[in-house]
């Protein structure tokens, strides 16, 4: 008789041991449901980041955002804040809007850094021009340039040339050269913390900043005339109104 009194005694106590077993794992299993659903704070991309910009003017900008996201569905490293310290990193790498931004995403210098920074609203557009037509060496990154265009006129339009000649006339008035050759107006930091190349080699390319309308002018004109830059003068005024053919060169 203790016999099977103590047997039910032991069953009843396993059997207990079990249930708290249960209810302690399913209380956990809760709990870790709990934690996977709790939205989390990330920086999610809104819009592209290019390459080597910052973290805190990307914030400022709205190229990426705070936005509270499940726990579980948070990628290990994102970004969670910007302070004054993570927010001068810039982007390694472009970051593709919709994409979690991740801490490893930004430092100190980008990989393959671009070489000009293009103001915000423009298009940089290269010209390939020889030495006599950039004058010289001294169109620098920061100059300001007029850009004549030479092309034959259109066949049946009211021109001044002579038959198969050719005008001459101001293309764009006032423009900001940001590149000459390898050489910008804000030049990338070296990899190897070496100083940036400063020379830009003869006839190298002249890279200029304009608004999108005015670049497909400079397009057009690159792809039918010969352009010749000319270096402006502070109070510098063009006359776009102006053209030159082979009947008025010589004429006032």
């Amino acid at each position: 008789m203790g016999r099977r009194v103590m047997a039910v005694l032991a069953a009843i106590v396993v059997g207990l041991i079990g249930v708290a077993a249960v209810m302690v794992y399913a209380s956990g299993a809760e709990a870790r449901a709990v934690a996977d659903q709790r939205p989390q704070t990330v920086f999610i991309a809104k819009g592209i980041v290019p390459s080597g910009t910052s973290a805190a003017d990307a914030v400022a900008k709205g190229l990426m955002a705070p936005t509270l996201v499940a726990a579980k569905g948070v990628p290990a490293g994102a970004l969670t804040a910007v302070s004054d310290a993570t927010g001068k990193l810039v982007a390694l790498t472009d970051i593709s809007p919709g994409e979690f931004v991740l801490t490893s995403r930004f430092g100190l210098t980008p990989v393959g850094q671009k070489a000009i920074q293009v103001p915000d609203g423009q298009v940089a557009i290269s010209v390939a021009l020889p030495d006599p037509a950039r004058v010289g060496a001294f169109v620098t990154p920061g100059s300001r340039i007029v850009i004549y265009d030479t092309y034959a006129p259109a066949a049946g339009a009211k021109a001044s040339a002579a038959a198969g000649g050719k005008e001459t006339r101001v293309l764009l008035d006032d423009v900001l050269v940001i590149a000459v050759g390898s050489t910008s107006l804000t030049p990338a930091a070296s990899v190897t913390g070496g100083a940036p190349a400063q020379a830009a080699a003869p006839g190298a390319l002249v890279t200029v900043a304009l608004p999108p309308a005015t670049a497909a002018k400079l397009v057009h004109g690159i792809a039918t005339g010969a352009l010749y830059a000319g270096l402006r003068g502070t109070d510098t005024k063009a006359d776009l109104g102006q053209i030159i053919s082979d009947s008025t060169l010589f004429t006032e």
